[in-house]
């Protein structure tokens, strides 16, 4: 017997059709035609797109953001977590409610770019078109890169913790507090990674901590704690000038250093290491283990035509234009720019990029030059910090040095820079588009 399909069925089919054609056959009949579509709601998208509406150069809905997360996460704070300095919750804020009335939300995934034709497909298949295009969804961290991370994370007894995830962050601290002796390692990775200090951050507040309840005691062979930092780079950090300060303190608080190591396995409380100098293995005991996972670029950005062999969107340093394709931008984590990937760089990306891509709407050639400047606050202990600021080439570009004040010397004003100012000034101001990092509040919209 054949059985007939249902109305309701028929219905459902006649629907899709329906709504199908008419994405096919034009995104002006539903809606999804705007002047600029920005990928991304993070901090690069969120300041990019409000400091285009702010320009006072666009309706309503001409600029949209495509993004499908449901929580903005102020990511930087999460070192303030691990240090038990914040609670997780206090640093997030639901996606849509720091999006401006007037741009167009689309909650969805991106799933291809057709830059030849003006258009981007989302993951239900809708088609929207744009006139320009900025992509900077950020990248993606991918703890399956070192065999036995996720599942150390997972375990509440174990002691290995990260606070590059919102899901892990806190057990950073509940570790540090239940550590009281034994081998402490902290890592970082090669390739690219979320602000490049933090990796470091975190260790040295840890240390601070142990000092504190006198678990570590720097350069004596009887302390109960030992610390080890395993970095896949050379030195203790890119820019030469801070880390010079930064290795000098190393060595005066006794922390041993692993350099050129690459954690590539956890098994039980044995850490696995490729050497990337030699290309060897290397297993180290650890009783306290933070991880910084491995990073790298949305398979969606990676294995488009606007990536590099990197996978990241490629433009040119200076402008953030793309190198082939004019209408198309990027600033942020998931750009080519070859600077630290951090909020700060973000802030001074931005300006450089909207004042471009507006000049270019009105056929003009791009004429704002980016540098380079990006900033890493480094806690050194709980109440001093410092405040590295430089450009392309790792050059200084301090903001307090008219002040003659040094800023590789680590100070008190600079940590709550960093643990109270910076959190709020990210949500007051930053995400809305009138905060300029080192250049303060944005007075007027960007021409």
């Amino acid at each position: 017997m054949i059985r007939l399909p249902s109305m309701s069925f028929l219905n459902t089919v006649k629907s899709n059709s329906i709504r199908n054609l008419a994405t096919v056959g034009s995104a002006v009949l539903t809606g999804q035609n705007h002047k600029i579509v920005v990928i991304g709601a993070g901090s690069a998208g969120l300041n990019a797109s409000h400091q285009l509406l702010r320009s006072g150069k666009f309706k309503p809905n001409d600029i949209a953001i495509v993004d499908p997360s449901n929580w903005h996460h102020y990511q930087p704070g999460w070192t303030l977590v691990g240090a038990g300095l914040k609670t997780k919750e206090e640093l997030r804020r639901p996606t849509q409610s720091l999006i401006a009335s007037d741009l167009k939300y689309y909650d969805s995934s991106v799933e291809s770019f057709s830059p030849k034709d003006n258009h981007i497909t989302l993951k239900n298949g809708d088609k929207i078109s744009y006139e320009q295009l900025i992509v900077c969804p950020g990248i993606g961290i991918n703890y399956g890169s070192i065999k036995g991370l996720p599942e150390s994370l997972d375990n509440p007894d174990a002691m290995v913790s990260s606070i590059y995830g919102y899901e892990t962050c806190e057990k950073v601290f509940q570790n540090m507090k239940k550590f009281d002796k034994g081998k402490a390692i902290f890592t970082q990775p090669s390739g690219i990674v979320k602000c490049a200090g933090a990796p470091q951050k975190i260790m040295w507040l840890a240390l601070d901590h142990w000092k504190t309840i006198g678990t570590y005691k720097a350069r004596d062979p009887q302390s109960p704690i030992g610390i080890s930092f395993a970095t896949a780079l050379p030195t203790m950090f890119g820019a030469p000038k801070y880390s010079k300060r930064l290795e000098k303190l190393r060595e005066e608080r006794g922390v041993e250093g692993l350099f050129q190591h690459d954690l590539s396995a956890i098994e039980g409380n044995t850490a696995t290491f490729i050497r990337l100098d030699t290309k060897e293995k290397v297993q180290k005991h650890f009783d306290f283990l933070h991880v910084v996972p491995k990073m790298g670029p949305h398979a969606f950005v990676e294995n488009s035509e606007l990536a590099n062999e990197a996978g990241l969107v490629d433009v040119d340093e200076s402008t953030t234009r793309h190198k082939k394709y004019p209408n198309i931008w990027s600033i942020g984590d998931a750009s080519s720019l070859p600077t630290s990937k951090t909020a700060a760089a973000i802030t001074a990306e931005t300006p450089v990029m909207v004042h471009n891509l507006l000049q270019a709407m009105e056929g003009k050639d791009p004429t704002a030059i980016y540098d380079g400047y990006t900033s890493c606050p480094i806690p050194t202990e709980y109440g001093k910090l410092m405040l590295a600021e430089f450009k392309y080439g790792g050059e200084p570009k301090e903001t307090f040095s008219m002040l003659g004040i040094d800023q590789g010397t680590p100070r008190r004003a600079f940590y709550y820079l960093k643990k109270d100012f910076f959190p709020w000034v990210y949500y007051k101001s930053m995400v809305k588009g009138t905060w300029g990092g080192a250049k303060g509040w944005i007075s007027r919209p960007p021409t």
